[in-house]
């Protein structure tokens, strides 16, 4: 029974090269998507410091790293999917991949901005989903100044709002006083 569970984990490799095992079922595929699909558009190089998987809330967690950007990871945190630093931009990226709920509305935007308060990297907010179709009930929800990526259509993303395309706001840059 064992054998069978592991054959169903879904392995992802790193940008970095480095290989984790993600559990079979609820958002994890579209995990994989994001880190293999989105991150090598979007964030090329950049380094994936946060992975939450359905079974182990912190499967993949660079706390040393992260701690160099200025954030503190309380094991209570309530954490967004999969967080990515792009270092040739100084990004931080927080996605949240939707398959049934948590998509960034402008209640988790703010919870996100809390809880990467004092972060030394601008923030971007990301929803991901698998479809045009599953992203159909959450387009009411989806908060102002963020990104929102498709899997099937992976080379596009949807912006909301805001003078930019890509990349954080003056009220999510370092040492920002809004």
């Amino acid at each position: 029974m064992e054998r069978g569970r592991n054959l169903a984990r879904i392995p992802v490799k790193l940008l970095s090269g480095k290989m984790v095992t993600l559990s079979p079922g609820g958002q994890n595929p579209l995990i994989k998507q994001i880190i293999e699909e989105f991150c090598p558009r979007f964030a090329p190089g950049a380094t994936v410091t946060y992975i939450g998987d359905a079974e182990s809330k912190f499967l993949h967690l660079e706390a040393a790293y992260l701690e160099g950007l200025g954030i503190v990871i309380a094991p209570s945190a309530k954490m967004p999917d999969v967080v990515v630093h792009d270092t040739k931009r100084n990004w931080l990226m927080l996605v949240e991949a939707v398959t049934s709920a948590g998509a960034v509305d402008w209640k988790r935007r703010k919870e996100l901005k809390e809880l990467f308060k004092g972060c030394k990297a601008g923030l971007v907010f990301v929803t991901a989903f698998e479809t045009r179709r599953a992203m159909q009930s959450f387009l009411p929800q989806i908060s102002c100044q963020t990104e929102v990526w498709i899997a099937e259509d992976p080379d596009h993303l949807i912006h909301f709002d805001g003078e930019r395309f890509l990349g954080p706001y003056p009220d999510v840059m370092p040492d920002s006083s809004f």
